[in-house]
């Protein structure tokens, strides 16, 4: 008896999910081109899109700059300094709901291979930790959604060897010195 009890609960509540589903689907029907581009992001899915766009909007006319809204979404970076000495760099209290999700989106875009927001986690998580590197690469998601609903552009993977490119004079002087440190004699030659 209590067995069937639980199975027509969980049938009651499947269907409640699909219920649940099909609502916000249709609510969401108005937003599909800006759901579409969303989805384009690297750890952001159809449910996470909808979430922030449920808390952002699509109209990014209300927030003059990228920092307005990452200070609002409470993804911004804390700025406490006295006497030219810094102190916290945490975080201010916004929308924990969008910060949720965007630190979700960032966590799954971690386990992603050969993107840049993939490198941007992990050359964060090496030196400051998990966490802060999960905000860190939440905040950048943010960043990307706010200039692709503004601009109207689908997003641009990078890469994961962007940094290395960026600054590939100091990537291969930081090579040739750790190399020489080992008790190697270096020579660098360009191959065309």
């Amino acid at each position: 008896m209590v067995l069937s009890a639980q199975l027509k609960h969980i049938d009651f509540l499947d269907q409640q999910i699909t219920l649940l589903d099909r609502e916000i689907a249709e609510r969401m029907s108005p937003f599909e081109e800006d759901l579409e581009l969303l989805d384009t992001i690297t750890g952001i899915g159809i449910p996470s899109a909808q979430e922030i766009i449920a808390e952002i909007g699509t109209d990014m006319n209300r927030f003059p700059t990228e920092a307005h809204i990452s200070s609002w979404a409470g993804m911004a970076p804390g700025n406490n300094e006295s006497a030219g000495k810094r102190k916290s760099g945490r975080t201010r209290k916004g929308n924990k709901f969008l910060r949720r999700a965007l630190t979700q989106a960032a966590r799954a875009a971690a386990n992603s291979k050969d993107t840049y927001l993939s490198a941007q986690y992990h050359r964060i998580a090496a030196r400051r930790g998990a966490n802060r590197a999960a905000i860190a690469v939440g905040h950048s998601i943010l960043v990307i959604i706010y200039h692709m609903l503004k601009k109207r552009m689908p997003y641009i993977e990078l890469g994961a060897n962007y940094f290395d490119k960026c600054r590939e004079k100091a990537t291969v002087n930081r090579a040739v010195k750790r190399l020489e440190s080992m008790g190697y004699r270096v020579t660098l030659e360009i191959v065309a």
